[in-house]
């Protein structure tokens, strides 16, 4: 599966310059965040794949001007072909803006999906806006990374991280990081193509989950 991964600056090369060659073999475009919402439509417009997105710090416009033909997965886990991506947008708290949260207020979010994590039995892929503490965020608080996306890993060993934020103008950019626990974390800053490995998820309604693998082999839910 091929993903274009993109998050925080409108590269040129796609928006001005779009060629369908740049763009050929993708399969699901995934949006980190703090990108211009006519941006994300071009996107899922011209390259005609599905685009899930969650919202960066500076992604108040959403609430009046969000992105049309694209779907936000926040606090949720989205099933694309049997992949499971889990939604986890904004950044950590440094005023009074919308899509932004303190430890204890992501903590929060985290907790709430439990029960689905529980009938999906985890997930493959987490989609933020912000990094993990301590894999590729600063030491600024507006760039701090979130703990709970440590514990999060830990405890459910996703085979990827996707994130943005951390630009690559700051001077201390790099693209990929392991994780302790083995998970490849990724930041998706302008834009860049990810090659998932069928072995590196499930196949669809092969979850491992008695109940979700028959909801959706049933179709009673869509993912």
């Amino acid at each position: 599966m091929r993903i274009l991964l993109v998050a925080d600056h409108e590269e040129t090369s796609l928006w001005d310059y779009y060629r369908a060659s740049k763009t050929e073999g993708v399969d699901l475009i995934l949006s980190c965040g703090d990108l211009d919402p006519e941006y994300l439509e071009f996107l899922v417009t011209m390259i005609n794949k599905p685009l899930i997105y969650v919202r960066g710090n500076h992604d108040d416009k959403y609430e009046t001007n969000e992105p049309l033909g694209c779907d936000c997965i926040e606090d949720t886990i989205y099933n694309f072909h049997g992949l499971r991506i889990l939604g986890l947008g904004g950044s950590y708290k440094y005023g009074n803006r919308n899509n932004m949260y303190t430890e204890a207020a992501m903590e929060k979010r985290i907790r709430k999906l439990k029960w689905k994590l529980k009938l999906m039995n985890g997930f493959d892929v987490l989609l933020t806006h912000a990094p993990a503490y301590g894999y590729g965020d600063l030491d600024d608080l507006p760039h701090r990374g979130f703990e709970c996306f440590n514990d999060l890993i830990n405890e459910y060993h996703p085979a990827y991280m996707f994130h943005g934020h951390v630009h690559k103008e700051y001077g201390t950019f790099q693209r990929e990081r392991i994780h302790s626990s083995g998970t490849k974390i990724i930041n998706g800053y302008g834009s860049y193509m990810v090659d998932i490995k069928e072995d590196e998820y499930p196949a669809f309604g092969k979850t491992g989950s008695a109940l979700y693998d028959w909801l959706i082999q049933k179709r009673l839910i869509r993912r």
